[in-house]
C-alpha cells in the first residue's frame, strides 16, 4: 500500500513538471517595443527588450514595409535590456526597419515592424532661406547671397532636403542632383509620391548642390539647394 502511494506522489510530481514546462512552453516571448527617429541626416533606432539568451540582434531595413528587407547591422550588445543602432545612410524615401532576434538554441523570430518617423525635438517644418544659410555659414554679409530655395526641392532646419511635386501620381518625375563642380552624384529616377525627404547622409557632406527636374522627360526646373554643417 506504501508503495503504492509513493508511486502515485512521484506519478503526481512528474506530470506538474511536464505540465509546467509545457505551460512555460506556450507563453509567447515579449517582442521588443523599438522607435525609429529621424534625426539629422541619420535615423536612431531605440528599444527595449528582455532576451537575456540572444545571440544576435540584426537590424533589417525595407522601403515597402513587407517584403526586401535587408540586413545592415547587429547591435553591439544582444544580451542587454536596453540597446540602440544608429543608421547613418538611410535610403531615400521611407525607412521600415524590424529586428532579427537570433537565440542560443537556433531559434529566431522578428519583431514588429516601425516606420521611422521626424524627431519631435527638431523643428523640421522651417525651410532655410538665403538669410538662414548666411548665419549657418558665418557669412558676415548676408546681401551677398542673392538666392532663394526652390519650391520644389529645399533644405528644412533639420538638415533634411525635401522634394515637393504635388503632381507625382499623375506626372512621371526625375531628379538628377550634382556637386557645385558639375560632378554627377545620383537621381531619384521616378518620384512616386507628392512629398518625399531626403536624408542629409546621402549627399555625404554638407555645402551647395545643384538639381534638375524632370516632367514627363522636360527639363522643369534647374537649381540648386544648400545644406548645413549645423541646424537650428
Amino acid at each position: 500500500m506504501k508503495q503504492t502511494v509513493r508511486r502515485i506522489i512521484v506519478a503526481v510530481i512528474l506530470l506538474g513538471s511536464i505540465t509546467a514546462a509545457k505551460a512555460q512552453e506556450r507563453v509567447p516571448p515579449v517582442l521588443p517595443d523599438f522607435s525609429a527617429l529621424i534625426k539629422t541626416g541619420k535615423i536612431q533606432l531605440d528599444w527595449i527588450s528582455g532576451f537575456p539568451n540572444a545571440v544576435q540582434i540584426g537590424i533589417q531595413r525595407s522601403l515597402d514595409s513587407v517584403l526586401n528587407f535587408t540586413t545592415i547591422g547587429y547591435a553591439s550588445s544582444p544580451g542587454e535590456s536596453r540597446n540602440a543602432y544608429m543608421d547613418n545612410k538611410p535610403l531615400p524615401g521611407k525607412n521600415y526597419y524590424r529586428l532579427f532576434i537570433l537565440f542560443s538554441n537556433n531559434r529566431y523570430m522578428h519583431s514588429k515592424v516601425v516606420l521611422a518617423i521626424e524627431d519631435s525635438t527638431i523643428n523640421a517644418d522651417t525651410k532655410l532661406n538665403a538669410s538662414d544659410i548666411a548665419n549657418l555659414s558665418n557669412t558676415k554679409k548676408e546681401d551677398a547671397v542673392p538666392w532663394k530655395p526652390s519650391n520644389y526641392i529645399y533644405t528644412t532646419a533639420d538638415g533634411n532636403v525635401n522634394i515637393k511635386l504635388p503632381e507625382a501620381l499623375k506626372k512621371k518625375y526625375l531628379v538628377k542632383f550634382y556637386e557645385p563642380t558639375g560632378v554627377f552624384l545620383f537621381e531619384v529616377e521616378h518620384v512616386q509620391e507628392p512629398f518625399l525627404i531626403m536624408e542629409k547622409a546621402i549627399f555625404m557632406h554638407a555645402g551647395w548642390f545643384n538639381f534638375e527636374i524632370f516632367e514627363d522627360g522636360k527639363l522643369l526646373e534647374k537649381w540648386n539647394l544648400f545644406i548645413p554643417l549645423s541646424y537650428k
